[in-house]
């Protein structure tokens, strides 16, 4: 293991001493970043709670800018040419258009259930 010598604040120090032996933990989060970009989520999230009827779900589809980008990620892939990042952004995109064909089959029917 490193260790690392940081100079912070006296009410840094104090919020880092609170944290105890989590610290290594809570930097390691503070780094990742999500797959994808956050308004990939916010298109999905806002259509989910918007309580589409049954044929706007069918009709739920990427924007023009995700379809490209997964083209490109599925292109790379193919000829061997994904790295680590773009192979998580596309196990992302996978995991995200298997949620949308199980909610566009009705197997997520506390989403398609309208009250």
């Amino acid at each position: 293991m490193v260790k690392i010598t940081l100079e912070v604040s006296e009410e840094l120090s104090e919020q880092l001493t609170q944290l105890g032996d989590r610290l290594p933990e809570l930097l390691a989060l503070s780094l990742e970043q999500p797959p994808l970009p956050t308004r990939v989520y916010q298109y999905i999230l806002d259509f989910l709670v918007s309580k589409p009827t049954l044929e706007q779900i069918l009709a739920f589809h990427p924007t023009a800018e995700m379809q490209q980008r997964m083209q490109t990620l599925l292109h790379l892939s193919k000829v061997g040419e994904l790295n680590p990042t773009e192979q998580k952004e596309l196990d992302e995109y996978e995991r995200i258009e298997h949620l949308i064909v199980m909610l566009k089959t009705g197997n997520l029917p506390h989403l398609t259930t309208n009250p």
